[in-house]
């Protein structure tokens, strides 16, 4: 087990793929509220079991009540998932893989996901943010980035700022130093061409990969 990779268990979408078993093997596990649904997919035994377990139903609480658990209120100044991330920290994490992260019921948790990720990454952390179809990165300015891809996945840059010295290479669409404007879908629908690499010299973005999608090849 590797004791400073976290896993957090969200409430969104998730699929379970051979890549999302590799990327969580070997992490300790906290549960979100009802992320903890995704436990018995996975095969994991969580730790702890966060949140105000609004969303949790009678099942689930039955199925894993041997699971230590922390409640909040419901009226209570964060999410279940930065709370489950804020444990993780406590525990010593360096590296924390968010799962169920990028996609739900609820647009405005799924997005917190994602500038909660950058902020993480811009303190140091290791983030990885996953629904098992998809996965997403933070790419802080300052940054170096390798990620294997299968050639001929889809992958998007996202720039949460302007971003300033960009570089992409091993894709259809090389870019070198290039500056992306806030708001611009200059940087969407990418394709790997095997193992990529990524710079960025300033700003705040994520990329986000579909490793298994091939439609843009």
């Amino acid at each position: 087990m590797n004791t400073s990779s976290f896993t957090i268990l969200l409430g969104g979408h998730l699929k379970r793929t051979a890549r999302l078993s590799a990327l969580i093997a070997g992490s300790r596990v906290i549960a979100a509220d009802n992320g903890i649904r995704h436990a018995s997919l996975l095969g994991l035994s969580p730790e702890l079991w966060v949140g105000d377990f609004d969303s949790t139903d009678a099942a689930l609480a039955a199925e894993w009540s041997r699971v230590e658990r922390h409640r909040y209120p419901a009226s209570k100044a964060a999410t279940d998932g930065e709370i489950a991330v804020a444990e993780a920290i406590a525990r010593g994490a360096t590296r924390l893989i968010l799962i169920g992260a990028l996609s739900g019921e609820r647009s405005d948790h799924a997005l917190q996901h994602y500038l909660h990720g950058i902020s993480l990454a811009e303190d140091g952390f290791e983030v990885v943010l996953t629904s098992g179809e998809e996965e997403a990165y933070p790419l802080i300015g300052g940054d170096q980035m390798e990620l294997e891809l299968p050639r001929g996945s889809l992958f998007s840059v996202l720039g949460f700022s302007a971003l300033e010295g960009l570089s992409i290479a091993n894709v259809r669409y090389p870019l070198q130093d290039f500056s992306l404007t806030f708001g611009s879908s200059r940087t969407i629908s990418n394709i790997a061409e095997g193992a990529i690499s990524l710079s960025l010299k300033q700003g705040r973005a994520l990329l986000i990969a579909r490793p298994d999608d091939f439609t843009g090849a």
